[in-house]
């Protein structure tokens, strides 16, 4: 006796196989080479020429510090990189970053003096133990990715931040000083609109942020 399959049959055989095979398709078009990348990768560098020199990272601020900031703030000049450390950090196409910490804090004030021509001030020391680490972002001109959030991940997890805050496509956070510790590679992830800028900052780099 001979078995025949019924138009039915083909017909059920038939659209199975045409979802499988759409399926496939759109598999591999999210997996294909013309799927945007939503990640741009960079590396944190120290900016070169910092003096006096230091190498033990962000810290609250302490009776070293606080002196150590006051000479570096001293020095004058139009943009001492001492003061000015943050310059150029995770330099990218779509954000600048600037930093503000207790050392910037005692410094800053004792350079604008200087540049006035006033004797170097001895800022208050208490005012700069209150001082966290604050991290911002502010879009670069012709920039089409409005920041949506900034993630500082350290040892896989983030950071905890004391304050925060996102508006207009710029952005800031606040942490504490451990979250910048030069123990560990951390990473910072400005997280906008369109892509993902995330920075990778190297213990040998964190040494010398101020």
């Amino acid at each position: 006796m001979v078995m025949t399959q019924s138009p039915s049959t083909d017909r059920s055989r038939g659209k199975r196989t045409v979802r499988w095979s759409l399926a496939a398709m759109l598999l591999l078009a999210g997996a294909g080479p013309w799927a945007p990348d939503a990640t741009a990768q960079v590396q944190a560098t120290a900016r070169p020429g910092a003096t006096p020199p230091w190498t033990k990272g962000i810290l609250p601020i302490s009776p070293e510090s606080y002196y150590h900031a006051i000479e570096c703030g001293a020095q004058g000049g139009d943009d001492p990189p001492c003061v000015f450390w943050d310059t150029g950090l995770c330099q990218n196409d779509d954000f600048t970053l600037a930093a503000y910490s207790a050392y910037k804090q005692v410094a800053y004030e004792v350079w604008v003096a200087v540049r006035k021509g006033q004797p170097a001030p001895q800022p208050d020391f208490q005012a700069a133990r209150r001082t966290r680490v604050t991290i911002s972002a502010t879009p670069i001109a012709g920039s089409n990715n409005p920041l949506t959030d900034l993630v500082l991940t350290r040892g896989g997890k983030p950071a905890l931040s004391v304050d925060r805050a996102v508006r207009d496509g710029s952005g800031r956070a606040t942490y504490d000083y451990p979250a910048w510790a030069p123990t560990a590679a951390i990473t910072l992830d400005l997280v906008g609109e369109t892509r993902t800028i995330s920075c990778v900052i190297e213990p040998a780099v964190l040494q010398q942020f101020r």
